[in-house]
């Protein structure tokens, strides 16, 4: 994809502002500053930000509504994908964004990003540390689907729904995983990659 569509589905499908975009410009320009000195993403990708990175994570916000009072996870966050982009999209501020980070180079990227681009957002480190009360989780190259499930099961205390980015194998990862009564799922294409998933996941 064109990194032109991809500025243009973020502004007319997804509905992010000139102000967004303008942070997500800013972003962009930090994030290949940083990985110059660090790894935060693979160096094949720094030409094709807006549409590997950017729009992939933004697609989400298609599944749930940031206009709720409502709590938002993102599991692994990396470099900020996909939490810092719903981060610059929301402007509610009951509606909380919580991005866990074990590595201590991102999380301090991360946190300078949370500065300098003016954004409302928590930083954890440790995923295992206590209970996560969240109604919505996210993950982008995370962990395997059924590692995610564990977490849901074993962390997450109250119902939730899941939004996990997957590539051509989320139908087999999906399948091989035992779900209790209280899970349902459905996949949907993902708009930046034809072989690509998203693995909508409900909890109850």
């Amino acid at each position: 994809m064109l990194e032109a569509n991809a500025r243009k589905l973020l502004k007319e499908d997804l509905n992010f502002t000139n102000a967004d975009m303008n942070k997500l410009e800013l972003f962009r320009k930090y994030l290949i500053e940083y990985n110059k000195k660090y790894n935060l993403i693979s160096k094949s990708t720094e030409k094709v930000i807006w549409s590997r990175h950017i729009l992939d994570s933004a697609q989400l916000i298609k599944y749930f509504d940031t206009n709720l009072n409502a709590k938002l996870a993102d599991l692994g966050s990396g470099a900020g994908f996909p939490g810092l982009i719903i981060a610059v999209y929301n402007k509610n501020p009951k509606f909380h964004v919580k991005l866990y980070e074990k590595s201590p180079i991102k999380r301090d990227f991360l946190s300078t990003m949370r500065m300098k681009l003016g954004l409302d957002f928590t930083i954890e480190e440790n995923i295992y540390s206590k209970s996560i009360s969240a109604d919505i989780i996210v993950a982008r190259a995370f962990k395997k689907i059924n590692k995610i499930i564990d977490i849901s099961r074993e962390i997450v205390k109250k119902p939730h729904k899941m939004i996990v980015l997957k590539g051509k194998n989320a139908q087999n990862e999906i399948k091989n995983v035992s779900l209790g009564s209280n899970y349902s799922y459905k996949l949907e294409k993902s708009i930046t990659d034809n072989d690509s998933k998203l693995i909508i996941i409900n909890v109850r």
